[in-house]
């Protein structure tokens, strides 16, 4: 003989429903929540170079090969640079900027402006400062 319960037995009944107030004579029911939409995720820096690296490269018709052999960088490192998969190091961004015919400052301004583009708003100013008419890269030692 089995000791097993049968199936019918274990069974488990469903939960109560909640019980509602009603709400009081003359008092309004409290509004249904309206979903709010997440604030757009800022894009990651590496996305906004490796962008600008992709379309000077193009707007330059020169290929990933050639492009990676002039800065000495490998060519599935170069693609994976500009596809936002890796976080390049400051020498290798210079070099492929070099490639390219840019300055690391020019590869950085441009992806600054396109940060600034993408969100749609410019960087909070500090305390006590104004903006000056030069809006570009500014390195102070």
């Amino acid at each position: 003989m089995s000791n097993q319960v049968p199936l019918d037995a274990r069974d488990i009944p469903p939960r109560p429903a909640r019980a509602r107030h009603a709400p009081t004579r003359g008092a309004a029911a409290p509004p249904a929540p309206v979903p709010v939409a997440p604030p757009p995720r800022e894009p990651l820096w590496r996305d906004l170079v490796g962008d600008v690296l992709r379309r000077e490269r193009l707007a330059q018709e020169r290929t990933l090969k050639d492009v990676a052999d002039t800065a000495r960088i490998s060519m599935p490192y170069l693609s994976e640079v500009e596809r936002g998969r890796k976080e390049a190091s400051s020498e290798v961004l210079a070099a492929a900027a070099q490639a390219l015919g840019l300055g690391l400052g020019d590869l950085l301004s441009r992806a600054r402006d396109e940060l600034v583009r993408v969100t749609g708003r410019r960087a909070p100013l500090g305390r006590g400062t104004t903006r000056a008419s030069y809006d570009g890269l500014c390195l102070a030692a």
